[in-house]
């Protein structure tokens, strides 16, 4: 099983082949931009030991993916050697999100309600679909059975309030969806 995700990290992205013959490689992001992930002076690498800091020297966008040269990674035999690695970012390294935008990262954890005072769960994950992004909920069963899962489009018309400080999200959403 991988080492965790330390707890200030923030999965960016997966090496997912070398690129080229001089050391570069391929990177397929998960962030909202394909370019936001170029932004970043060094990138923190999971391998097998664990979680290693390692310079960015140069990075670019191709097509939907990122190309990067890390620093120490001098041909395609090393890049490869980073297939599968995960690509994260120190949290506080992010540029502050503008008014009424969230980081995906920063809705992770916090609990959805109504405006009814139905509790539906907590964020899991985040989902693109295209048209919208979409909160992935889940609430723990209280019965024995199977967790409840929830998806919930983060869009105006739902989203009525995000306090983050408070853990909180309020949607316009009823129980029967």
């Amino acid at each position: 099983m991988p080492p965790a995700l330390p707890e200030n990290l923030v999965e960016m992205g997966r090496i997912s082949a070398p690129f080229g013959i001089k050391g570069w490689i391929r990177v397929q992001p998960f962030t909202g931009t394909t370019a936001s992930l170029t932004q970043y002076p060094t990138w923190w690498l999971r391998g097998a030991a664990g979680w290693r800091e390692l310079a960015v020297q140069q990075a670019q966008v191709s097509g939907p993916d990122v190309v990067a040269k890390l620093a120490g990674c001098e041909d395609r035999d090393a890049a490869a050697g980073f297939k599968g690695q995960v690509v994260a970012i120190p949290r506080q390294a992010f540029p502050p999100a503008g008014k009424d935008e969230f980081y995906w990262a920063d809705l992770v954890g916090l609990k959805v309600r109504n405006g009814e005072g139905l509790n539906f769960g907590v964020v899991t994950s985040m989902l693109e679909t295209g048209a919208n992004a979409v909160m992935v909920v889940r609430q723990p069963a209280t019965d024995g059975g199977g967790d409840e899962e929830r998806l919930i489009p983060f869009i105006a018309d739902v989203v009525r309030r995000v306090d983050v400080a408070a853990g909180l999200i309020e949607v316009d959403w009823g129980a029967d969806f």
